[in-house]
């Protein structure tokens, strides 16, 4: 069997999902302005929803996540300021070190000492360490964190875990910035609204794309004061668009299925049991992501794909992504075919 002979089942990411019918109409009949001049009453409409959902004052709606981290952390900075997030999380890994080249911070990343992507209290006090010193030592202004943690395979920070590392934070004065990229999933995955985990943060950013369906668009939230200067920085980076309501109309919809994400979990459990079943070596997904460790990747990826299976790779394994346009029924055919194949 190969993958031309076959419907390709593809598990690379939640943001390979299309916009449906009931999106596109939505698209289509959005009502637009000029969001660069007067506004566009859509992204308004969808900004407003999104602070509120968030539980933050005002949101401001970007093109990406990762424009929406780097204004936020462009706010945060100042040239040659340190800054803490848990190792391997995206705003170290995936933004191509804009946080270093455009938003001038020093990242310095943390262990996962209290279990995947999450580190304790005490890990971020040990870092931040004593204040004051010489002026030619580092300042460290700002705690990242990331829920869920991608390349920990989707883990979840829960709420009191959450608070404390807060208060640490805030007792050595920094400022706190949350990637929420998939934050949805983090709420599925507890049964809590997604405002229960932003408490006390400065900054959250949040996308569209990740499992909820829409084609583009994030938002990135915080006071009304941030939103101000971070519309400016948004400009700044190309993010102003025109009649950008057709992206905000999609973004809407996807807002309404923020419950739909506990079915793309179970098909994650699904997934990570039945491999296991088969001999592979995978982690116990808490949402979405299914981490396997393999002897060659490469190799593996090839008798996947040769059996119409498309997966991904991070952090040395390969990644399975379930999500809304893959069915139950389509990871039971994967896992059909691996078996039929044998072990890749």
């Amino acid at each position: 069997m190969t993958s031309s002979d076959t419907q390709s089942l593809d598990f690379r990411s939640d943001t390979v999902t299309q916009p449906d019918e009931a999106m596109r109409r939505a698209m289509a009949s959005a009502e637009v302005g000029d969001n660069v001049l007067d506004g566009d009453p859509t992204i308004r409409a969808l900004e407003e929803r999104a602070a509120g959902v968030l539980g933050m004052p005002a949101a401001l709606w970007t093109p990406s996540g990762t424009m929406a981290n780097l204004i936020a952390l462009s706010v945060h900075l100042e040239r040659g300021d340190r800054f803490l997030a848990p190792r391997g999380a995206h705003v170290l890994m995936n933004e191509l070190g804009s946080a270093a080249w455009l938003a001038g911070g020093m990242p310095d990343p943390l262990e996962h000492d209290a279990g995947p992507g999450r580190p304790s209290p005490e890990a971020v006090a040990a870092a931040i360490g004593a204040r004051g010193g010489p002026y030619f030592t580092l300042r460290t202004t700002l705690l990242c964190l990331e829920n869920t943690h991608n390349a920990s395979g989707g883990s979840v920070i829960p709420p009191h875990e959450h608070a404390q590392l807060l208060s640490t934070a805030r007792q050595a004065g920094l400022r706190v910035h949350l990637d929420g990229a998939r934050i949805w999933h983090a709420a599925a995955a507890l049964g809590l609204p997604p405002a229960a985990l932003t408490v006390g943060v400065d900054t959250v950013s949040a996308c569209f794309s990740k499992g909820l369906g829409a084609p583009v668009g994030s938002v990135v939230a915080g006071s009304a004061s941030f939103v101000e200067r971070a519309r400016r920085m948004r400009q700044m980076l190309g993010g102003g668009v025109r009649q950008g309501g057709v992206l905000a109309a999609a973004a809407l919809v996807a807002l309404d299925r923020i419950g739909d994400l506990a079915e793309d979990h179970e098909k994650a459990r699904k997934l990570s049991t039945g491999l296991a079943e088969l001999g592979w070596e995978v982690n116990t997904p808490e949402t979405n992501i299914v981490l396997a460790r393999v002897a060659d990747l490469a190799v593996t990826l090839d008798s996947l794909g040769a059996l119409g299976i498309l997966a991904s790779t991070l952090g040395g394994k390969v990644r399975f992504v379930t999500h809304r346009d893959l069915s139950m029924a389509g990871v039971e055919e994967a896992l059909r075919r691996i078996k039929a194949g044998g072990h890749p």
